[in-house]
């Protein structure tokens, strides 16, 4: 009988980028002072969480975040838990809604939707229960991915989990749980 893989999702480190609003899409970008401070904190709001795994994105501010956050642990890379790619607008202003919501379907100029995303997400969620039956799997990763996990394993509609998105209201926790 298969057991629900327990999922614990955590986002990386504020970057200089988003100190900026500027959007990093898939460039690895720079963690900021104010980045490397919130990853110590978790790290110590952490001591004595147990996981069986530890998995991030394959790009720079996610992959120092994890290993701040759980030292002297594996972390598994996956470029599955991207950003998504916002192609030419890369590196350019970021403007939340407006953007998100236009990009459902429509992937950004030379990049990637969100619903490319979500699709991404998909193929990591069967990986994770194919492989990880049973166990405690903690994340670090980005926006655009934790959207497609709230549509995906919580039934969201996209411009639902947009607008619930917890960026509006600054609700930052210590992990978002899931079970799939």
């Amino acid at each position: 009988m298969l057991m629900p893989v327990k999922i614990t999702y955590f986002v990386h480190g504020t970057t200089t980028d988003n100190e900026k609003h500027l959007a990093t899409g898939q460039q690895h970008g720079e963690l900021s002072e104010l980045g490397k401070r919130q990853n110590e904190e978790l790290r110590e709001t952490l001591k004595g969480r147990k996981f069986d795994v530890v998995y991030s994105s394959d790009l720079k501010r996610a992959v120092e975040s994890a290993e701040t956050v759980f030292p002297g642990r594996e972390v598994k890379q996956d470029s599955r838990l991207r950003e998504c790619d916002y192609g030419d607008l890369t590196g350019g202003e970021w403007k939340s809604h407006e953007r998100i919501l236009s990009h459902q379907e429509e992937p950004f100029p030379n990049g990637e939707s969100y619903d490319d995303v979500t699709s991404r997400m998909r193929e990591f969620i069967a990986y994770l229960k194919e492989n990880h039956d049973g166990e405690r799997v903690a994340i670090m990763c980005h926006h655009a991915p934790q959207l497609s996990f709230e549509i995906i394993v919580n039934n969201k509609n996209f411009k639902q989990a947009v607008a619930e998105d917890w960026r509006n209201t600054k609700s930052w926790q210590p992990g978002w749980e899931y079970e799939v």
